[in-house]
């Protein structure tokens, strides 16, 4: 835990982008719920709008997530910001149900999660009518 919090302490103080995918990858990789918990600003909020859901505290969080009846296998997509705000995106796999996910986080003066904001869509079936203009990314089920 300490390793990613650092990783994340550098990302905001120096915009490094690769610092705060390695924490990310680390933390997804690696961490269980309560070493999460340390990561997380005492004063944490996660907000996931799709469900209008707003877990308030790190204690609640740790508490759903030790509650969780499965929890994903998560694929790192992407981490792009700077400072405190920073995006991921990823893929989380439940197994039976594939989610995309795109979380917005602002991190706190000392590097931990302040605000957690999480968007989950699913893969769904392009439309006929723009299908001259686009190409499928592989591995997807586009027509």
């Amino acid at each position: 835990m300490n390793q990613v919090l650092e990783l994340f302490r550098r990302a905001a103080q120096t915009d490094d982008a690769d610092a705060m995918r390695e924490g990310v990858e680390l933390m997804f990789g690696d961490l269980d719920a309560r070493s999460e918990y340390e990561l997380r600003s005492p004063d944490y909020v996660m907000e996931m709008p799709q469900s209008g859901e707003t877990i308030r505290g790190r204690d609640n969080m740790l508490a759903m997530q030790q509650a969780f009846p499965k929890p994903p296998s998560i694929t790192l997509r992407r981490v792009a910001g700077a400072g405190r705000f920073w995006v991921v995106e990823g893929v989380n796999d439940y197994g039976d149900e594939v989610w995309h996910v795109i979380v917005v986080w602002e991190l706190d003066e000392h590097g931990r999660i302040l605000r957690d904001t999480r968007y989950y869509s699913q893969e769904f079936d392009p439309p006929e009518w723009r299908a001259q203009w686009v190409e499928p990314r592989p591995g997807t089920s586009a027509r």
